[in-house]
């Protein structure tokens, strides 16, 4: 950090995005990410760091419309105990509970989780679940204009997203789920608050009859990214969760993903806990 010619801390998006013109500009928030891997060499700081932590409208969790909205800037603890997620969401509170220490959990904000966009990033397999979009606004003119895209196809490889140089996070907007939805998630390490994910799953839908429509199914850690798991998915949807549907859907999501050997597990054991772990939590679900 010691090369970093300019430090900004913007009170107001306008003011963060009118820096991000200049070009070269890093983009702080908790830290907790950031400064590790400054220090390691694997990120440069740019001509620029700039903390944004200062701009209210980043901050907060709110129903707006049928949405819930959360900001850019809410930290891991404040997702995990704000009562519109434990309400709506309970399977993204859940996730924050398994997200690293409490220390990084009241540093670290959901924003930057996101656009660190890690393989094994623990908010994501529930975000993906949850059909969530995010917002990001630049400002060309001197107007602030605002995109959404699904979490899904903004996330593109490790530590890359379709965010541009001059755009800001700005939150996340998810739909509010209907009548009978039901969503689990599982994070598998040694540690399983403290480590890396070696492993991690997310299964959502409606629930009806026995059986699961709408269906959602995200895989973390054994692709470039998290993962919708398509012919899973389509295995699920609609299907009565009984032993024998259970065991085709556990035995499509193991065939579907295609990780890699690392020092945190073999591709092999991957697969096989993909394939364990889902027929676990379909049977959760289907005698809940």
């Amino acid at each position: 950090m010691s090369e970093t010619k300019r430090y900004f801390a913007p009170s107001s998006i306008e003011q963060a995005l009118e820096c991000l013109k200049d070009g070269d500009v890093t983009i702080l928030a908790g830290g907790t990410d950031l400064t590790p891997q400054s220090k390691a060499g694997r990120v440069a700081i740019g001509h620029t760091l700039m903390n944004i932590r200062h701009i209210a409208p980043l901050s907060g969790i709110a129903i707006e419309g049928n949405d819930i909205f959360i900001g850019a800037l809410s930290t891991i603890t404040e997702v995990m105990e704000h009562p519109l997620v434990r309400e709506h969401l309970p399977v993204l509170a859940e996730a924050c509970n398994h997200f690293a220490s409490d220390q990084i959990r009241n540093a670290g904000t959901i924003g930057g989780n996101i656009c660190n966009a890690s393989p094994a990033g623990d908010t994501l397999v529930p975000l993906l679940v949850l059909d969530a979009r995010v917002e990001l606004a630049s400002m060309p003119d001197k107007e602030v204009n605002r995109r959404l895209l699904p979490l899904s196809t903004f996330l593109v490889g490790p530590g890359k997203t379709q965010r541009l140089p001059g755009e800001l996070f700005t939150g996340l907007r998810i739909a509010l789920p209907q009548a009978n939805h039901v969503a689990r998630f599982y994070k598998h390490g040694t540690r399983p608050a403290l480590d890396i994910a070696t492993i991690s799953i997310g299964i959502a839908g409606t629930r009806k009859d026995g059986a699961l429509t709408n269906v959602r199914v995200a895989f973390g850690a054994v692709a470039p990214t998290p993962i919708r798991a398509a012919l899973t998915e389509k295995a699920l949807e609609g299907r009565k969760l009984d032993d024998a549907a259970i065991d085709e859907v556990a035995a499509v999501a193991r065939d579907e993903v295609k990780p890699i050997d690392d020092v945190r597990a073999s591709a092999w054991y991957r697969k096989e806990m993909i394939h364990n772990i889902t027929k676990r939590i379909l049977s959760h679900v289907a005698q809940a």
